[in-house]
């Protein structure tokens, strides 16, 4: 085989992989924004041309549904306990899962490893194989179907997230920037507050978001666990049945769009975040 052949099938190789991966990437562009595009259109459309069909491509900018959905008894309610349960978990999570990813990459104990791994396992239960326990614990206690159980339960599920990244990003900020401080007259409290903390900042803002859509997208929890005090997922399942569909989509709207701009308005700590990962 001459050399020009050989260039000419590195070219081709080159170009075959060039479509392939733009192709992946339209695909996945596709499989993510397509749904959420029909969504803001059935949403900012009136309940007739959301029951109708062919569907439009385009909104008609009718605040019939979200008026209907506002409107409906019970559903400003569970808006209400979502997020009051979503930031409850949010800083349970980081009160919490912090100081433990701190001290895994600072200091060396016996049973390390093994705590590490018990993090990880508390993900590898079920939930609903967990339910019924939980929920004879939560009513002996007097914790069922209020706001704050329900945040405990979320809580569980979103410190495995917490600890993991902020045990990265700890273990990527080197020990001797807070020896360093320690020698200039810091104590161990004032060297984290002034010198690790505005480093883990990022970190520690990507767990919080981690934290709260995992409590704004759960359902299971909250369906069990409360019956007056429902959050917006656990509502609408319970009346998905009777809803009509401009309700479901603009409760599914309200799902995404909050989760979907509270990213985007983080999204440059997202990428400090893997930065000072991969130091």
């Amino acid at each position: 085989m001459t050399d020009a052949a050989i260039v000419d099938t590195s070219g081709d190789t080159r170009k075959t992989g060039r479509y392939v991966y733009v192709s992946a990437v339209v695909l996945l562009c596709a499989w993510v924004l397509v749904p959420i595009y029909f969504l803001l259109i059935n949403t900012l459309s009136s309940p007739d041309t959301v029951n109708s069909f062919p569907k439009p491509f385009f909104p008609e900018f009718d605040l019939g549904s979200l008026t209907f959905f506002a409107n409906f008894a019970g559903m400003l309610t569970a808006l209400k306990n979502s997020v009051l349960v979503a930031g409850i978990t949010m800083v349970l999570s980081i009160l919490i899962g912090a100081p433990a990813g701190y001290a895994l990459s600072r200091f060396e104990f016996r049973g390390k490893e093994l705590f590490r791994l018990l993090i990880l396992l508390t993900r590898a239960f079920p939930l609903p194989l967990l339910a019924l326990p939980l929920a004879v614990m939560f009513i002996r206690t007097g914790l069922d179907d209020t706001v704050f159980g329900l945040a405990l339960v979320h809580t569980t599920l979103a410190i495995p997230f917490a600890v993991l990244i902020t045990f990265s990003l700890f273990s990527g900020i080197p020990l001797e920037l807070e020896e360093a401080a320690w020698t200039l007259g810091c104590t161990r409290i004032t060297a984290f507050t002034k010198v690790v903390l505005p480093l883990i900042l990022p970190g520690i803002t990507a767990s919080a978001i981690f934290a709260f859509v995992i409590s704004w997208n759960e359902v299971f929890a909250a369906a069990v666990l409360t019956i007056e005090n429902r959050t917006l997922t656990a509502f609408l399942l319970q009346n998905l049945d009777t809803s009509p569909l401009h309700l479901k989509f603009a409760g599914g709207f309200i799902l995404v769009v909050p989760a979907l701009i509270f990213i985007f308005a983080v999204r440059k700590y997202l990428f400090a975040m893997w930065g000072i990962a991969n130091r």
